[in-house]
């Protein structure tokens, strides 16, 4: 084993020891013609975007129906008292938190067609919901429907990263991740509208919420089987040209790493990876929001004075505004290769929107715009900080292990958000304002530490490069096609690579 200091005079000790040579000819990718790889994206985009983003739009529905049942007379039906709702809410995010890497490593080692299987589970609990004749029923579904949603957000991320390159992957992401705003938008004229088979079968209104939601669900579950695409290597949608373009730009961005081995102690050593970490708590803080958002929105517009149907409507054009601000911003990072920048502008949206809620401006409307910036601002950290930390990591199990990490952990934001919105602070809820303003702030400290870190390291890193040449031949180590493909599991630790900042 090369000490230390051996280190620090050659970065690339590790790689020798690990039989890397000078000896094997040099290896130069393959140029890729423009016009074919437009082509390919264009493909590609058709075939994998738009199955994943109707599925996360259905998953959405589901985890935010509560709310529009909430106000459609849920609690009142099922007794509930007090802060029960609140519990319903949180025990949802226990499973989530608890279940999110495990369903994470079993997505990454059968495949993304397990996908199909968690939705079909989770609307099975909606379902439950809906029939339930007890709280407890609904929270013993809502308890299952986290173990079966843990894996499904992290997965299809993971699998949108493998098929693009960096500079490609937020704007895809967003899009994906769009579908939880109109979700958002489309669950409250969509609840609204269901709310009014009150009486049809026997059943109130805000059953046929969960009722008609959890069907379409289970339809669309098993139709899935056929529109989820497989990882790229064993992709059919591409003729074998296509898919030998798509496997060398892959490998040009530092390789898809599929074959990475799996084992308890490397996804504990990887999971303990300072990144990773930091980047939980900033998506704690957005998360916290977001949560607030889904489960109480409803809640916040009916009290500032319409009605129910008014309320649900109201939440629309902030979904709207949110997918727009999102996606813009998606666009401008890739271009620009620049993640920390857009993020901090999202955090301090969100703390505008908070900051209003919080001072209790009297007239309605200036609320209502507060909601505005609170939605808009937490959708563009979290989008943001899942790509950020997913390009960071290189490809493979690395990758995997972070974004379970990320994802289910950073869910323990609607831990907060579910016990500080207090039945008994309606409508003014100083303390849910306060701590939403609190977290959003945690959060944007979060990701300013993580820039400064990767920026320390990158510097770190280039000191390292500039004394291995001085020290060699003055030339730029070629590597072969073999050893390349060996490194690509390396992700980060590779002596080239750099954070993007």
């Amino acid at each position: 084993m090369p000490t230390e200091q051996e280190k620090l005079s050659n970065p690339e000790s590790h790689l020798v020891e690990a039989g890397f040579t000078d000896n094997a000819p040099t290896y130069t990718p393959p140029k890729v013609d423009p016009s074919l790889e437009r082509k390919l994206l264009s493909k590609v985009d058709l075939r994998v975007m738009p199955a994943l983003w109707f599925l996360f739009l259905v998953s959405f529905v589901d985890r935010g129906n509560l709310g529009n049942a909430k106000i459609e007379g849920l609690e009142r039906s099922l007794g509930m008292t007090g802060n029960d709702y609140n519990v319903a809410v949180q025990v949802f995010t226990v499973s989530y938190v608890v279940f999110g890497l495990p369903a994470n490593i079993v997505f990454k080692r059968y495949g993304p067609k397990v996908l199909s299987i968690m939705m079909f589970a989770w609307g099975l609990c909606t379902l439950g919901q809906g029939v339930t004749k007890s709280f407890a029923g609904l929270v013993t579904c809502r308890l299952l429907m986290g173990i079966c949603e843990a894996g499904f957000v992290p997965g299809c991320a993971y699998l949108i990263g493998a098929y693009y390159k960096k500079n490609e992957y937020l704007r895809r992401y967003s899009v994906f991740f769009s579908a939880s705003m109109a979700a958002g938008a489309f669950n409250g004229l969509f609840a609204n509208l269901l709310s009014r088979m009150h009486g049809v079968g026997g059943y109130e209104g805000w059953r046929w919420i969960f009722i008609i939601e959890a069907l379409i669900t289970l339809v669309v579950s098993v139709a899935s089987v056929f529109l989820i695409v497989p990882f790229p290597e064993d992709c059919t949608f591409l003729n074998p040209k296509e898919k030998k373009l798509l496997l060398d730009r892959l490998a040009e961005d530092g390789g898809n790493a599929r074959d990475d081995r799996i084992e308890l102690k490397r996804v504990l050593q990887m999971a303990m990876d300072w990144k990773i970490w930091l980047a939980v708590v900033g998506y704690i803080g957005s998360e916290e929001t977001a949560s607030s958002i889904v489960a109480f929105q409803p809640t916040i517009l009916n009290q500032l004075g319409w009605t129910s149907s008014q309320a649900q409507i109201h939440t629309i054009p902030i979904y709207a505004v949110a997918f727009v601000v999102n996606l813009t911003c998606a666009i401008l990072s890739d271009r620009t290769s620049k993640r920390y920048v857009f993020i901090l502008f999202g955090t301090i949206c969100a703390i505008v929107g908070w900051s209003i809620q919080l001072a209790q401006v009297p007239l309605p409307r200036v609320r209502y715009m507060g909601m505005f910036f609170v939605a808009a601002g937490s959708y563009l950290m979290m989008c943001n900080i899942v790509v950020w930390l997913a390009i960071n990591l290189g490809k493979g199990l690395k990758r995997t292990v972070g974004l379970g990490t990320l994802i289910s952990f950073g869910n323990c934001g609607a831990f907060v958000s579910s016990n500080v919105f207090i039945s008994s602070q309606a409508p003014r809820y100083p303390v849910g304002f306060g701590v939403g303003l609190a977290m959003c702030s945690m959060g944007g400290l979060a990701v300013t530490a993580l820039f400064i870190g990767m920026l320390l390291e990158n510097r770190r890193r280039d000191r390292r490069q500039g004394k291995a040449t001085e020290a060699g031949t003055g030339t730029v180590r070629r590597y072969s096609k073999q050893e390349l493909e060996q490194m690509q599991g390396l992700g980060e630790e590779h002596p080239d690579f750099r954070y993007q900042l």
